[in-house]
């Protein structure tokens, strides 16, 4: 028997160990039962008799209540019903396709959010990741030009990976919002999810790129791909992180422009939100109201298969009835 078992078990009827409070009785009428059928002798001393050797059949005599309160306590437990279960779940899920457009132009070095913009939006990204446990998410990267860094899947832990393996330099230089937001339509295009949403976080303004953000919107709206558009950054102006000709690195106020007004028409043309994030507790915020607006139907059936495991015990109680009477009837036949 593999004892290994023992260590998931349950008992269907724990009740029945109230049962073994029947042991000190038993225990008891046994004893009180052998003074009963033992002989008295009134002599005026016992000194003559302490040098008598005891015979082994009174020695070992207590066997056979120990063998009846094996037998006796293995069958409560085997009453008790032990056994172990094993567990299988069925998923059924209606799983929403995101896409992650994230900003990774060089003014998301600016120091106004923590560390800086880009690693408080990778880190907020990944937070959100972790509770879309049923969706299939991608990740999108733009800057002059744009980079699908992971397709749309299942594997959270790859695209988390993907995700911290961000920097700012990656693509060429530039804010091409409408190649980010093309981009992020392309890898949602051939879904078959029964929602398609589109995240789109950015510092600035549109300033290059193959496709016009307003033509990226109307190919969004022919998939109907909700998009929700973040901008990033405080208002007025940001510390930003200059390199000096001798090598050295200086902060400057630069003035932070975000195209607020491009940004809630995408999103309000798609049946999305605008948000603005001016530190890294609205960013989190903001990841949390749309994971809330965003919420995926999971139905979890469990089902569950038990495996009895009181044989072994009804055996050993068996066997330990077994060995009392051979006992009492052979070795122990002269004994009461």
């Amino acid at each position: 028997m593999d004892l290994s078992i023992w260590k998931n078990i349950t008992f269907a009827y724990p009740w029945c160990f109230w049962l073994l409070l029947l042991v000190p009785v038993f225990i008891y009428w046994y004893f009180k039962q052998q003074q009963r059928q033992q002989g008295a002798l009134q002599v005026s001393s016992i000194q003559g008799l302490k040098g008598l050797p005891v015979s082994w059949k009174v020695q070992f005599r207590p066997v056979l209540l120990v063998l009846r309160v094996l037998a006796f306590a293995a069958l409560v437990t085997a009453l008790a019903r032990p056994q172990t279960s094993n567990t299988s779940e069925n998923i059924d899920s209606e799983g929403i396709d995101i896409t992650l457009s994230i900003d990774i132009s060089g003014s998301m070095l600016a120091e106004d959010l923590q560390p800086n913009r880009l690693e408080a939006a990778k880190k907020v990204a990944v937070d959100f990741v972790n509770k879309r446990i049923s969706d299939r998410i991608g990740l999108v990267i733009f800057s002059g030009e744009s980079f699908t860094q992971c397709p749309i899947t299942t594997d959270h832990a790859v695209l988390e990976n993907q995700i911290m393996q961000v920097k700012s330099g990656m693509l060429q230089d530039g804010t091409a919002i409408g190649m980010g937001l093309a981009t992020a339509v392309d890898r949602l295009r051939s879904s078959k999810a029964q929602s398609k949403v589109i995240i789109l976080l950015t510092d600035g303004v549109n300033n290059t790129g193959l496709v016009d953000p307003i033509t990226a919107l109307e190919i969004a709206k022919a998939f109907k791909i909700r998009v929700y558009t973040i901008g990033i950054g405080t208002y007025g102006k940001a510390p930003f992180p200059m390199t000096m000709p001798d090598g050295s690195i200086q902060m400057q106020m630069q003035d932070v422009q975000i195209d607020e007004q491009l940004m809630k028409k995408i999103s309000s043309e798609t049946g999305g939100k605008y948000f603005r994030a001016t530190n890294t507790i609205a960013l989190q915020r903001i990841y949390d109201e749309i994971d809330k607006l965003e919420k995926t139907k999971v139905e979890i059936t469990s089902y569950k298969r038990y495996a009895e495991h009181f044989f072994p015990l009804a055996m050993l109680a068996l066997a330990c009835l077994l060995l009392e009477v051979v006992l009492r009837y052979t070795a122990f036949r002269s004994l009461p």
